[in-house]
């Protein structure tokens, strides 16, 4: 048989595989490592399951399980974490104890220390998160601010696009859909973003949704929002706001600045000019409906408003006065056709016998 040249490295125990300088150098008894590079899981001393492809990933491991480093210096100072996987230069260079992360990118989860459950997909992706916590960024620089205070208290975000929920420090529950969606946004919650931009200024608003690109991009602050349609909200700050469609909202082509609470607005008045809403046609109602011209709906009268029952005691006694009315006219007029029946019995009375005149 044909001699493989060169020969093959000695045979390590415990399925163990290491090549480079100093790599795996101080292993006693754990299994199944393979270290492949410059000092690559070099304290490793009873630690088993773990991979390391490149110059120095995984150096400071002493007794982390089933941790996968591929790259020079991923998951370089990772001591206790478990079952972590870093894939990209400097990728969860910094995580010590975090475990069941995922790092797929130069500098993903690069300050990583024990957050956990974290997914990271893009350069620099999660790059600043500590303690953050069942984080998931796809794209570049998504998330990237995520949990820079090390607070903590930035968990469960989901951002998938480059630079999607970018500024996020302190924000909970987040999901952010497109390039930088959400990506003004630093403590705000519950927010649910999709499209280009979508809530793209939103630093501290709440519970908001917007689904469109550009949709409700200028809100700051405010919260509890529902805006659907490609740039529907545009230049509008306020709460409890609903937009639907495109351009939808008082000043959606106009300057920003714009302030409005509870409100709902369906399309673009410049673009829509005819509204059919299924169930209300022929459905009774106790007070006329109007719409003014700028295309709000409510009571016809008077600006100030009046109330259905208020209206409806106002008509109830419109109504007995009109009876009452009719009432009293017919008894007049029955009246008076009495009295003019007695004087024509009277003038029948008095008038004076027809004379015959003699003509010789």
């Amino acid at each position: 048989m044909r001699a493989v040249s060169p020969p093959p490295d000695g045979c390590y125990p415990n399925f163990t595989t290491a090549e480079g300088c100093n790599a795996l150098a101080n292993l006693v008894g754990g299994a199944g490592n393979t270290a492949l590079g410059w000092f690559s899981l070099f304290s490793d001393v009873n630690a088993s399951f773990n991979t390391g492809v490149g110059g120095g990933t995984l150096v400071l491991n002493t007794a982390g399980q089933s941790n996968t480093a591929t790259g020079a210096a991923a998951l370089l100072l990772n001591t206790t974490g478990n079952n972590n996987t870093a894939t990209g230069t400097d990728a969860m260079v910094y995580n010590d104890s975090g475990d069941y992360n995922d790092a797929y990118g130069a500098f993903a989860l690069f300050n990583n220390s024990d957050g956990f459950s974290n997914n990271a997909f893009g350069e620099s992706a999660l790059f600043f998160n500590i303690t953050g916590a069942a984080n998931t960024a796809v794209g570049d620089l998504a998330l990237e601010n995520n949990d820079s205070t090390g607070a903590g208290k930035a968990n469960s975000n989901t951002a998938v696009g480059a630079q999607a929920l970018f500024s996020n420090t302190d924000g909970d529950s987040n999901n952010a859909f497109g390039y930088n969606a959400l990506g003004g946004n630093t403590v705000g919650l519950f927010n649910q973003a999709m499209g280009f931009n979508a809530l793209g200024s939103n630093d501290n608003g709440a519970s908001n949704v917007a689904i469109g690109d550009s949709a409700f991009a200028d809100n700051v602050s405010g919260s509890f929002n529902t805006v659907v349609g490609d740039l529907a909200g545009g230049g509008v700050e306020g709460d409890d706001n609903i937009y639907i469609g495109a351009t939808a909202g008082p000043a959606a082509a106009g300057p920003k600045g714009a302030t409005e609470s509870g409100t709902i607005r369906i399309g673009d008045p410049d673009f829509v000019g005819a509204c059919y809403i299924a169930g209300i046609s022929g459905q009774s109602a106790t007070t006329p409906v109007c719409v003014d011209g700028d295309g709000k709906l409510g009571e016809c009268g008077p600006a100030s408003p009046i109330s259905a029952n208020k209206l409806m005691k106002e008509q109830a006694a419109k109504i007995a006065l009109q009876e009452k009315q009719i009432q009293t006219l017919t008894t007049a007029l029955k009246q008076q056709a009495e009295q003019i029946q007695r004087v024509s019995a009277q003038i029948e009375m008095i008038r004076p016998a027809p004379r015959v005149v003699n003509n010789r």
